[in-house]
């Protein structure tokens, strides 16, 4: 079964990676606004890692017009029954407010659903990441609930996230 696809809407193509955008990738976490949410850049060979399939974890490059914008991960939960996927995402400054995180977001529930057969999708942004929550909700995120003191920022201090799931049929089209 594919577990990296190439997935495209419009100009927005979601696809594998390739070692020479490990630095690019990196330079986007590096972005205050990447910061603010991810903390600081993992170090060069986890984001390798990641993009090559070496964890659990599958990196996907964000283009737009064959320039790279950023990357989107999932992961698998495989037990039976409790299968799941979670979406992650993160974009350069000039590819926000765009539609380019909905846009990719949803290429990519899209396959989770289809192509791998999820009946549910979870993703847990930042209580106060306003942006993030509602590019969600386009996609046909819900909210559960509030993860208290679910993470520690780069501030040092612990923040509440928001837990957001999408069952199959709430993928909006």
């Amino acid at each position: 079964m594919e577990l990296r696809p190439v997935l495209v809407a419009g100009e927005v193509t979601v696809r594998p990676g390739a070692a020479g955008e490990v630095e690019r990738l990196r330079a986007i976490l590096a972005e205050a606004t990447v910061v603010r949410w991810w903390g600081p850049p993992p170090p060069v060979e986890e984001i390798h890692g990641d993009l090559l399939g070496d964890t659990g974890t599958v990196l996907l490059v964000v283009t737009v017009a064959g320039e790279v914008a950023g990357g989107i991960q999932y992961s698998e939960e495989t037990d039976p029954r409790y299968r799941h996927a979670g979406i992650d995402i993160f974009l350069g400054d000039r590819f926000q407010d765009r539609g380019t995180g909905t846009a990719a977001v949803a290429l990519l529930a899209r396959f989770l659903v289809g192509a791998r057969g999820h009946h549910r999708l979870t993703i847990d942004p930042a209580a106060d990441n306003a942006r993030a929550i509602r590019c969600y909700a386009k996609v046909g995120f819900r909210r559960v609930g509030i993860l208290r003191q679910y993470e520690i920022g780069p501030d040092g201090v612990p923040h509440d996230g928001v837990l957001m799931d999408l069952l199959r049929d709430e993928l909006a089209t």
